[in-house]
């Protein structure tokens, strides 16, 4: 590797004895600080003359190779870094690179199972079951979560009975499922037959673990409001016995419930409605889990898919 300019030696250097940054930080300081280097090399560019329109096409160069906006973002992190202790030491009079952004990641598709994966676990018994009663609440809060497609903390939120201070409840006879959602808004989702005979289930013994005035629909073995760690020890002990391919957590299930929605009805804005997602663009994500559904789809089926 060229040996890198002085200014950028002494950079390290202080990086090294005054920040006492880690061995791995100074080798990826040392790694941007020479592909830096490289890139005003082939542009022909003083270190100390850099401009800030110079500095924004660089990034742009680093875009145009494909670099992720992750190893972007770290680039720019290191040359900053630099030109602002360059700047204290009075060897330039500007950072090229204050206000420069790598450009925004892609957010990652969420994480859905496949029905017949989802159908499964909803569906699934325990070869060994320590509590009955335990075993029915948790076949209920997971077809809570698939079948009404609840967020974790609506699910822990619901009460037995409907009240003014009740974040949420579910009703039987209506077929209805009451919540609080973000941003403190009340939505109704429709409760599945399968939902429903699950809670009846549950609630044939509730009674028999909660403690006395308890208000939570759901109750731990103490008697009190379920927490978010048994929820998600549950769940997660629950897939590896049905044989679930990958770690499946709470809000899977939520992806699960609105991914085979829209695969079934393509009706969007039902979906955003049932989710409770203020804007239609949270919900539109799950049309790209659609598209994927339909490319396996495709590619397994038609003859001019494969060579």
């Amino acid at each position: 590797m060229t040996e890198l300019v002085q200014d950028y030696q002494d950079f390290l250097q202080h990086a090294r004895v005054q920040q006492r940054l880690s061995p791995r930080t100074l080798r990826l300081y040392t790694d941007g600080l020479a592909r830096l280097q490289a890139l005003l090399a082939e542009g022909a560019i003083e270190a100390r003359s850099l401009s800030m329109a110079q500095a924004r096409r660089l990034a742009a160069l680093l875009h145009r190779e494909g670099l992720a906006p992750k190893s972007i973002a770290l680039l720019l992190s290191v040359w900053r870094s630099a030109y602002r202790w360059l700047g204290q030491q009075g060897r330039v009079t500007l950072n090229p690179f204050d206000g420069l952004r790598a450009p925004k990641a892609p957010k990652p598709l969420p994480k859905a199972l496949g029905v017949d994966d989802a159908v499964q676990l909803a569906g699934h018994v325990p070869d060994e079951i320590p509590d009955s009663r335990l075993e029915a609440r948790d076949r209920a809060m997971v077809e809570l979560l698939y079948g009404a497609g609840l967020r974790a903390a609506e699910l822990m939120g619901l009460d037995v009975q409907a009240s003014h201070s009740a974040a949420g409840w579910v009703d039987l006879q209506s077929g209805e499922v009451q919540v609080l959602g973000k941003g403190g808004k009340r939505r109704s989702t429709p409760l599945g037959a399968a939902a429903a005979e699950a809670l009846r289930g549950w609630l044939a013994v509730r009674d028999q673990l909660a403690a006395p005035g308890e208000p939570a629909l759901f109750v731990g073995a103490r008697g009190h409001r379920v927490a978010g760690s048994t929820l998600r020890t549950m769940l997660k002990a629950r897939a590896v016995s049905a044989g679930m391919p990958a770690h499946v957590h709470p809000h899977m299930l939520r992806h699960s419930f609105a991914s085979h929605l829209l695969q079934s009805s393509g009706d969007l804005r039902a979906v955003q409605e049932l989710l409770g997602h203020a804007h239609i663009t949270t919900t539109q994500v799950y049309t790209q889990l659609d598209h994927q559904h339909l490319a396996r789809i495709y590619d397994a089926a038609h003859p001019r898919a494969k060579k």
